[in-house]
């Protein structure tokens, strides 16, 4: 992010007197808090598991020393035996002393040797050293990993064997007589390989590697097989002291042949230990190494077909949750598993994945990695047998995620499916929390039961409506169900990349207001108030509540809504609260803060005003109603701009209901539905508002639209085809009078009414209503057409986009926007991602045809949209793709946010939104929150989303801070971020290189060659899109022209020359151009809608959620705002209900354009 300071330039000192005379002294009374973030991890334990055991970077130095220590430690014993002389053992007596030089007798062992050894005092001081290091990590390990079991650390075998190796060391220090006792120093090759395993996760974990479990499982097999050699060696040697006083050389020979089975019998143990020994080493190699090789030898198989059973003492002890799919792609295993384990608390789950289909090799390799292979188990089952929903233990998870197949060409089926799994699951496990995805919106009503369900059509046809509206919206919901902190970009040099990245961490959170700093202190205080201060100080955005008697979450109530200490608080913030510090900044001089005095009609002491407003200087003016004809934020007065700074009036603690009903929401006298327009009289169409008489499917919820008097008769619904009550053939016949929104879907889906009821709904201003063209494949049944044909100016048209006349037709040249639907019978595909290449082909080609036109894409696969308005020679996108893979390979789950059309809202797949039903499950109410900002439920005094755009009247803003304090002071609209286009500074691209016309000539006329150079300059310095590249076919055409054609004289010459010089100055751009002119005049359509407009590659856009409150605003910024309903505050007269609702309605035609 950049410095705060930057953005907002301190005010001179000369104005800092001036508003000192004049009472503003909101710059000394600074009450803005710094807040840190993620407090829940700097206590100590947790910043020492932090280092020891979470951080995969610091934990790998940390096993990477703990191996080196083990191999010291291996190392001096080496030493220790090559130094040590048995015969001069410490527990060998005089008498005894020339035991060496005697013969063994089996009926007698000498036991010295064995249990006495000569170490030297340095030696022993290293060895002392190491051990002390040992296990003073291992006990710090112990404590950082204890959950309450103590017997379940003691007894494992690496504790056990550190203790072996380490007490007697210490145990020596405090008695020196047992400093030559010997210890089994060499056991700690075990602890050596149980660190090298430790440290190849980590390792995993810390580079992101998915491909070396080959390798993983090749290095554990060396390193067992290394580590029975070694003991054998070392523990043949050492018995042996008493026996043949065998070397390691001899011992190693001996432990060669014997475990090749060859077997020379040279050498051979003479005392029964040693032989002992061999007969347990042979048997432990017996059993392990063939074990190992098979794992080695039968990696590409899968571990079990049936997968296995999650034992009962793992659910009765550790939580786990059940992923139930009928088939598991890698994309979504990954998009669950980093989504689901992104949220700390979840660390510790098992994911346990029941599926009916065998594992796939990208899933098994996946699932191999040491990331994975601890915490995600794959069960092959049916979720409808009970026996395997045993074996998962349904009845004991935490959770059971239910996902449909979208990829399935019968996606009814694939829902008729998923129905009866959540079925299986609530009978066999009535407890157990369902989190369900629906494809099909008629289907949802079966899985009513469920904890969450997600329909996805419903998702995706809202999120496609709100995007013409309100810019980039599917890109702002994803960015907002996305767990991230914030980090990408921050390393890239450009600054709209870090902004963009650092904003893209903004979460929803909820906390109680009694129990939270950030809200406690506006108990009592209004809504509005209540989240303007708090962004004011602590940069969060409060977006809605919840009553403790009601499950209804409101976003913006409004400034008449009271804060109470038991609401439950909705705010949008880089992390929650819980995780958060704060730090007082330092206070300036508060002198005169013990004056009170009440100032205007705001009935508030003039100390609280000031303090209210911060840096932003204010005038206290009066409150009163304003002008109907005047824009909502009213520019300064003249005198303001040229005395002191522009002034917005204060947020007040408790609205002033005499003034919100004369004004503000309800005070305009533009519009009256009783009093219908001159337009609507002289085109005969007057709306009504209500509720939808006709649903397509049960379970939609009920939506205040705009609505016709009379249903419009089937015939009149079709756009190309004229009937017995209007004679029109295609759109631009009709006259609409705002721009179009075609949608190109496939078929009119059940779904495809989620898209109408957004643009129709009642706060939707109705001068700005898009007329909306459905572009279908095949025509559409009755019973959508029933439900469609109360809207106003909704129309259908059977066509493709394949079609250019199809195009034409419905009316393209005069779009706002262009939705392209993915089509369900190109889903499914032999190869995955080419399920999406007819669409990009499609869309493509529109871009091309038509530069200008907004074009809103769905794709099956996100990772496709790097092909969306594809050019192969454009290096700024090649260096987002650069930037991209950096990004992944750093473990970014948003790696795709810096691709322009994605950051623009132009590209956008329902998979984004998986996360949401993933997310859910730590936040339950996120749900429940799109759907309230996408319009698919609307709750009473619940607002809705919508946008304004920054106009040069409105800059005299200049902050987002400031922009806040207008809006919530005024209107009541609570901002939740911005949408920012910028200039892009492109480098040399294909559409911009113009060759000259001299390199393909082979004769011309200097003063022609002069004049083609300076126009060549003069295009390349003013403006290049009006000169683009010459196209090299039509060069060589004429070259190969002048050449074949004899020269001639006069008229032919002079023509010739002409026709050449036309095909040099004929551009790519201007030939498509020509062609849909002569398609339209082909079709009898006028070319006058036609603007042969430049594209938009020169910029690019991308969203700030909740950006800083001293972030400038600049020209075209569109602000996402969050709008009160204006049905809280109409009264309950019929008339002053029928008159402030209207004039609610015309003050929203307003605010959509400008301030």
């Amino acid at each position: 992010m950049v410095d705060l300071e930057s953005e907002v330039p301190p005010l001179p000192p000369r104005y800092r007197f001036r508003d000192l005379l004049l009472g503003d002294q909101g710059w000394q009374n600074d009450d803005r808090v710094q807040v840190e973030f993620y407090m829940n991890e700097n206590t100590f334990k947790e910043r020492l598991k932090l280092f020891f055991i979470k951080n995969q970077r610091s934990s790998l130095r940390i096993r990477l020393f703990n191996f080196s220590l083990k191999l010291l430690s291996c190392l001096l014993y080496i030493i220790r035996v090559l130094l040590d002389d048995p015969t001069q053992g410490h527990g060998c007596k005089e008498l005894n002393r020339g035991c060496s030089s005697q013969n063994y007798t089996p009926a007698k062992i000498d036991w010295s040797p064995i249990i006495w050894v000569n170490r030297s005092l340095p030696l022993w001081g290293l060895q002392v050293s190491v051990a002390l290091i040992s296990l003073f990590e291992t006990m710090l390990l112990g404590y950082l990993s204890y959950k309450g079991n103590i017997w379940e650390q003691v007894l494992r075998i690496p504790f056990l064997l550190e203790i072996i190796n380490a007490v007697p060391f210490i145990i020596t220090i405090f008695w020196p007589a047992l400093r030559n006792l010997f210890i089994p120093v060499f056991l700690n090759c075990w602890l050596a390989k149980h660190a090298l395993e430790n440290m190849i996760n980590d390792l995993h974990r810390a580079i992101q590697r998915t491909q070396s479990a080959m390798f993983n499982q090749v290095l554990i097999l060396i390193s067992t097989l290394l580590c029975l050699i070694f003991t054998c060696i070392c523990g043949i040697q050492h018995l042996e002291r008493a026996g043949n006083k065998l070397t390691l050389f001899d011992s190693l020979y001996f432990c060669i042949v014997t475990f090749s089975t060859v077997g020379f019998g040279d050498v051979t143990p003479k005392i029964w230990p040693s032989k002992l020994l061999v007969v347990i080493m042979i048997c432990v190699a017996l059993v392990v190494l063939p074990i190992q090789f098979e794992q080695l030898a039968y990696l590409w198989m899968e571990r079990q077909k049936s997968g296995g059973n999650y034992s009962r003492h793992r659910a009765q002890t550790e939580k786990h949750v059940v992923l139930c799919v009928s088939s598991l792609k890698i994309d979504l295993l990954m998009d669950f598993l980093n989504e689901f384990y992104a949220h700390p608390r979840l660390q510790d789950y098992y994911v346990v994945i029941l599926c009916p289909t065998e594992m796939d090799a990208q899933v098994r390799r996946v699932l191999q990695i040491p990331m994975w292979s601890q915490r995600v188990i794959y069960l092959q089952g049916s979720v409808l047998k009970d026996q395997d929903l045993l074996r998962a233990k349904m009845d004991d998870a935490e959770a059971c995620f239910i996902l449909s197949s979208r990829c399935e060409v019968d996606r009814t089926a694939a829902d008729h499916q998923t129905i009866l799994r959540a079925w299986a699951v609530k009978d066999f496990a009535p407890k157990c929390p369902l989190y369900v995805q629906i494809l099909k919106p008629e289907n949802k009503f079966h899985i009513k039961f469920a904890d969450h369900v997600v329909c996805e059509e419903e998702f995706k046809y809202a999120m496609l409506a709100l995007n013409c509206i309100c810019p980039a919206t599917s890109t702002l919901i994803t960015l907002l169900v996305h767990t991230s902190r914030g980090q990408e970009g921050q390393q890239s040099p450009e600054q709209w990349q870090k902004m963009y990245g650092r904003c893209s961490g903004n979460e929803v959170y909820h906390i109680n207001l009694e129990d939270s700093t950030f809200f406690a202190e506006y108990e009592g205080k209004s809504f509005t108030y209540a989240s303007f201060h708090a962004h004011k100080k602590f940069g969060v955005c409060l977006i809605g509540v919840r009553r403790e008697d009601n499950k209804n979450i409101l976003l913006n109530p409004g400034p008449r809504y009271i804060m109470s200490s038991t609401d439950v608080c909705f705010y949008i913030n880089i992390t929650k609260e819980e995780n958060s510090a704060f730090k007082k900044q330092e206070q300036h001089r508060k002198n005169n803060e013990s004056k009170s005095y009440y100032h205007g009609p705001s009935r508030l002491p003039l100390h609280s005003v000031i303090a209210s407003m911060g840096t932003v200087a204010i005038d206290l003016q009066d409150t009163g109603c304003r002008s109907s004809s005047g824009p909502t934020l009213t520019l300064p007065s003249e005198g303001s701009k040229n005395g002191r700074r522009s002034s917005i009036a204060p947020v007040l603690e408790v609205a002033d209901s005499s003034s919100l009903q004369a004004c503000d929401l309800l005070s305009d006298q533009s519009e009256d539905e009783t009093t219908p327009s001159d337009d609507d009289i002289s085109t005969g169409l007057e709306y009504a508002k209500g509720y939808p008489p006709y649903s397509p499917y049960i379970g939609s919820s009920p939506t205040f639209c705009h609505l016709l008097h009379e249903k419009v008769p089937f015939c009149c619904l079709r756009l190309d085809k004229g009937c017995q009550h209007n004679y029109y053939e295609d759109a631009k016949a009709y006259g609409f009078k705002n721009k179009l929104i075609i949608v190109a879907a496939e078929t009119a889906g059940n779904g495809l009414y989620n898209f109408i009821v957004p643009l129709r709904a009642y706060y939707r201003p109705k001068k700005e209503l898009n007329p909306i063209v459905l572009l279908l494949d095949n025509p559409p049944d009755m019973h959508f057409l029933d439900a469609i044909c109360w809207f106003p100016m909704v129309y259908y048209m059977v066509g493709s986009i394949d079609n250019l006349d199809d195009l034409l037709r419905c009316g393209v040249t005069f779009a706002a926007n262009m939705v392209v639907v993915d089509k369900e019978s190109t889903m499914s595909a032999e190869e995955d991602y080419m399920a999406d290449a007819k669409t990009i082909v499609n869309v493509q080609t529109l871009f091309r045809l038509f530069s200008s036109l907004s074009i809103i894409t769905e794709l099956t696969h996100p990772a496709n949209m790097r092909f969306m308005q594809f050019r192969a020679k454009d290096c700024y996108s090649l260096a987002l793709s650069k930037l991209e893979k950096k990004e992944r390979e750093k473990g970014s789950n948003l790696a795709f946010m810096f691709r322009l059309p994605f950051a623009a809202g132009r590209v956008f797949s329902i998979s984004m939104l998986d996360t949401l039903l993933y997310q859910s499950f730590v936040k339950d109410y996120m749900i429940s929150i799109t759907r309230l900002l996408l319009g698919l439920d609307t709750t009473p005094g619940s607002g809705f989303l919508c946008s304004m755009k920054i106009t040069e009247d409105d800059l005299w803003i200049r902050t987002y801070a400031r922009l806040y304090q207008k809006l919530c002071s005024s209107t009541g609209d609570i901002p939740i971020g911005i949408y920012r286009t910028e200039s892009q500074k492109l480098t040399t691209s294909e559409s911009q290189i113009s060759i000259s016309v001299e390199e393909w000539e082979d004769t011309k006329d200097t003063k022609e060659q002069i004049n083609n150079r300076n126009n060549h300059r003069n295009s390349t310095s003013s403006d290049q899109s009006d000169h683009p590249l010459l196209r090299r076919k039509s060069m060589q055409w004429a070259r190969r022209l002048s050449r074949k054609v004899p020269k001639h004289s006069g008229k032919t010459a002079e023509k010739i020359s002409q026709q050449r010089m036309s095909l040099y100055k004929r551009s790519e751009r201007q030939e498509l151009a020509e062609l849909v002119k002569n398609r339209m005049k082909h079709l009898g359509l006028s070319t006058a809608g036609y603007d042969e407009m430049n594209d938009h590659q020169n910029t690019l856009s991308y969203i700030l959620i909740n950006p800083s409150p001293d972030t400038r605003l600049e020209l075209n910024d569109v602000v996402y705002l969050i709008r009160p309903d204006p049905l809280a505050y109409v009264p309950n007269t019929a008339s002053s209900r029928k008159n402030s609702f209207c004039n609610t309605v015309g003050q929203d035609a307003r605010e959509e354009t400008q301030l």
